[in-house]
């Protein structure tokens, strides 16, 4: 599967930012998904993750009350609805599938990676 994230900029602290990923080549629905991101000179770490079906999601701490994950597969799309930005999610945002794990909360789990997207939230 070859996955392309899009949607990224340029947002004041307390802005919205809605990110895309789509998804080319296998069945979509084979694969759970995942948010990832990384800031500078930080690991990457998980944002949020999503089952085949998209009944199950899952988010990190730091973001839980925020972003809302959702997947549509008759699009072969994922989206992350990202509300009332931080200047800490200032990262580079990567989506990421996986058949390895319903609901896989590590990136060894993923397989396929898309090119990243840049957030960047000034104060």
């Amino acid at each position: 599967v070859q996955l392309q994230a899009s949607g990224g900029g340029l947002v004041q602290a307390g802005g919205s930012l809605r990110l895309s990923c789509a998804a080319s080549g296998r069945t979509f629905s084979s694969y759970a998904m995942g948010w990832f991101r990384q800031a500078l000179g930080k690991e990457r770490e998980l944002v949020s993750a999503i089952s085949r079906s998209g009944r199950t999601t899952y988010y990190g701490d730091s973001v839980k009350g925020r972003f809302t994950i959702s997947r549509d597969n008759a699009k072969n799309t994922m989206a992350l609805q990202m509300n009332s930005l931080k200047p800490e999610d200032t990262a580079v945002y990567y989506c990421a599938a996986s058949t390895r794990a319903a609901v896989p909360t590590s990136s060894e789990q993923y397989e396929y990676w898309g090119q990243g997207t840049q957030v960047t939230v000034s104060s």
